[in-house]
């Protein structure tokens, strides 16, 4: 993908890259658009590196990712949303999901709380933070969902078996 200097058109938020801090970019704040994967976008802002999620596509004129989501017709959290939501986020990296690059160890609901426990896909990954808020902010989309409780374990570690067919086919792994 060739860069691309870009306007955003409206206020954007956005996460620092690396450590996945929450920013706003400003209407009217040139960007360079650096990379698109899984419906996520790397954009130079400021001398910063920062990730726009696809929710969020419109700012930068994409077509925004819009995720919709089964009404329980009361204040249940659907399990099938929450994991909906889960295979929306995309490896920083790699254009797979991370539910079937294998990271999502564990979902669980307890009213209306989310526990999450993840991986990386490897234990120094500078871009966990990112990851850790792009599942918080994903799942939070979710009708009645009030909280997001992400826990980011390294045991067991991480390995390729652990990606889905699908997965090692996008990636060339088979």
């Amino acid at each position: 993908m060739q860069k691309q200097i870009i306007v955003v058109n409206k206020d954007c938020p956005a996460l620092l890259v690396p450590d996945g801090i929450s920013i706003t970019i400003k209407k009217d704040t040139f960007v360079t658009l650096t990379q698109s994967l899984g419906g996520a976008y790397t954009v130079l802002v400021n001398g910063n590196m920062a990730r726009v999620d696809g929710t969020d596509a419109d700012a930068l004129g994409f077509e925004p990712i819009i995720l919709e989501f089964e009404d329980s017709g009361d204040e249940t959290v659907i399990e099938s949303n929450v994991w909906k939501a889960i295979s929306a986020v995309y490896d920083p990296e790699m254009p797979v999901s991370i539910v079937d690059l294998g990271l999502i160890y564990g979902c669980k609901i307890e009213g209306n709380t989310v526990l999450i426990s993840m991986t990386l896909t490897a234990p120094a990954c500078g871009m966990g933070p990112v990851l850790v808020d792009d599942v918080k902010y994903k799942v939070g989309l979710v009708p009645n969902v009030d909280t997001v409780k992400v826990d980011l374990v390294l045991d067991p570690p991480w390995s390729r078996e652990m990606m889905t067919e699908e997965a090692q086919l996008e990636m060339g792994l088979f």
